[in-house]
C-alpha cells in the first residue's frame, strides 16, 4: 500500500467541536455504568477541588474518535478491499477537567503514514473554549484487508 492510497498526507488536519452538556455526561454514565460522584453528584463535587461535576475523561476520547471519522470518513469508498478501523490510542493523557457546558475542540493531525504496515498515526489534542488542553493522544488508524476479515469471520 503506497502513501497515496491513504488519500491523506502528513500534515493534514481537521477540527471537530462539541459542547458537552449534562445530558451528554449522564447518557455516557448510563451506557458505561460509571456513575461516580465526580460525574453525577453536584453536592459532593461542590466541596471538591474542582468545585463542580466534571465529564468522564474517556468522553473526550470519544470525541477524538469522531475526529478520526471526520478525517478518514470522506475517503471510505476509495479504500477498495480495505476497511479502516481504529487500532487504538497511545499516550492518552487527561490534563485538565472538562466541566458541564465546556465546548471541546479536537484537533486531529496526521503525523505518520506507514504504507507497509497499512496504518497512520495522528496527534490528537482536545482543548476547551479557553484554549486549555484537556486531553491528548496518538491515534492509530489501520486499514485491514478484506481477506483478513474473512479469516476472522470463518472462525
Amino acid at each position: 500500500m503506497q502513501e497515496a492510497d491513504f488519500h491523506v498526507v502528513v500534515g493534514d488536519q481537521i477540527t471537530f467541536a462539541k459542547t458537552l452538556t449534562e445530558s451528554d455526561v449522564y447518557l455516557f454514565a448510563g451506557v458505561t455504568g460509571d456513575l461516580a460522584p465526580v460525574h453525577c453528584n453536584e453536592e459532593y463535587m461542590s466541596k471538591s477541588a474542582f468545585g463542580s461535576r466534571i465529564a468522564h475523561g474517556v468522553l473526550a476520547l470519544g470525541l477524538m474518535s469522531t475526529a478520526s471519522t471526520v478525517m478518514f470518513g470522506p475517503h471510505i469508498d476509495k479504500y477498495v478491499g480495505l476497511t479502516a478501523v481504529s487500532q487504538g490510542y497511545d499516550r492518552v493523557r487527561f490534563m485538565a477537567p472538562i466541566y458541564f457546558g465546556d465546548t471541546i475542540t479536537v484537533t486531529y493531525t496526521v503525523t505518520v503514514l506507514e504504507g507497509d504496515r497499512r496504518r497512520a498515526l495522528s496527534d490528537v489534542v482536545a482543548t476547551n473554549q479557553r484554549g486549555e488542553a484537556v486531553a491528548s493522544a496518538v491515534h492509530i488508524m489501520r486499514w485491514v484487508p478484506a481477506e483478513s476479515l474473512k479469516k476472522v469471520a470463518a472462525r
